[in-house]
Parts: structure tokens; sequence; C-alpha cells
């Protein structure tokens, strides 16, 4: 059953002029602008602590906005984010309780799910988020650095590859989109990227379809 506090946020997003009842808070559209890069040295991460994070996709329509669900260690939100304009998008987000992220990633993102570890690294003054992947999308590894403006100039590390910031393959929904078999797993074959897990360490190992088991929620959601 999809609770009350998910419903205000909706309506939140949807009417952003207007307050919510009760509140004088007003809904805030941020702009996500951001570049990804695929890492070529993962060892820079040995000995690093990091978050993990499990996130479903609910179906979208071409073009519409992706609405998506994240579990960030005990903290959960939900996400719209507009299509992207080349490295910006409009983003906007909100704090959900834990139990209704968990319900909904469970019941309706219908095995759209993408369960990774994310570091963050420090390099000349820039913050650089390193997405380590597992369960389907294992051996994926990829850095995003935020910026404040499109054209700002950054310095990159010596352990960043390749730019793919317009590579739509490298979207989360994208891959959250996958069916897990080897002939998707483009990224092993074409980047040389060796899958070194084999299935999800997260506490829902088994539950969710990240973990490459069938949930067994999808058996009686249509």
């Amino acid at each position: 059953m999809v609770r009350g506090t998910l419903r205000v946020h909706v309506q939140l997003v949807a009417f952003p002029d207007q307050q919510m009842s009760g509140t004088n808070d007003k809904a805030h559209m941020s702009k996500e602008i951001e570049r990804k890069f695929l890492v070529t040295q993962p060892h820079i991460l040995e000995g690093l602590e990091g978050e993990r994070i499990v996130q479903g996709y609910v179906a979208k329509e071409a073009g519409a906005m992706t609405t998506r669900v994240r579990i960030r260690s005990n903290r959960a939100f939900i996400t719209l984010k507009g299509p992207s304009a080349g490295s910006a998008r409009d983003e906007y987000e909100y704090p959900i309780p834990l139990e209704d992220a968990e319900e909904i990633l469970g019941r309706y993102c219908q095995g759209r799910i993408v369960c990774k570890t994310r570091h963050l690294v420090d390099h000349d003054g820039m913050t650089y988020e390193i997405d380590v992947f597992e369960g389907r999308h294992a051996g994926l590894v990829v850095a995003e650095v935020e910026l404040v403006d499109e054209r700002q100039r950054i310095c990159l590390p010596p352990w960043i590859g390749n730019e793919v910031t317009s590579d739509a393959r490298f979207g989360n929904f994208a891959l959250a989109m996958i069916d897990g078999s080897a002939e998707s797993k483009w990224w092993l074959s074409e980047f040389g990227y060796q899958a070194d897990v084999k299935e999800c360490s997260c506490r829902y190992s088994g539950y969710f379809s990240c973990c490459q088991y069938a949930n067994f929620h999808l058996q009686s959601v249509s």
C-alpha cells in the first residue's frame, strides 16, 4: 500500500508554487550539472569506506521525468529528474520514510534496481563520487563530479578514463533496465572491465532484483 507521505511529496513536486498544507515549506527545483567518467584505476579506493546505495525506478514514458527511489544507508529519498540537456537536468528530491522506500522498491520497481557502493574522493578542490556497481552490474566503476556551471573547467585526476557524460547507456535508469544476461553487460567486453563480484552484498541480498534473484513481490504486482 502506498502511504500518505509519498502522495504528499508527489503532489508537492507537481505544483512547485503551492505550499504543503500546514507547513511553510515550498518545493525547490535544483539543476543537476555533472560530468561522468570511467575509472581506470579502481585500486585507489582500497581502504576507503563507502556508502551503500540501493535505488530503483518506476516505469516511465520516453521523454518523461524519471522517478527514482533511493536508499542510502538508513535514509531514503524519492527523486524526480527531467530529461538530460547536455550535462544538466532538472531535479526534485525529497526524503521519505525508509519503510516506504523498501516497499516501493520491492513492489513497484519491477526489477529496475541498481546496487552500488559510493566513495568520495577529493582532487584539485573537487569531490568525485565514485560508484562501484554490484549484482547484475558488477565490474562497472564510474566517477561523477558535480559542477556549478556547464562551462566550469576542471583538472582531471590521473585515475580518470574516458568521459561518458553523453553516453546514455551509463545512466542509472538505462543500467537498471538490463536483464543481467552476458550479452547485456556491454561494459565488460567494450571497456575491458572484469566482473569480480557475482552478486550484491548489501542487506537486501536475495530480496531485490539487483541481486540477480527473482523478487517474490513481483509475482503479485501487475
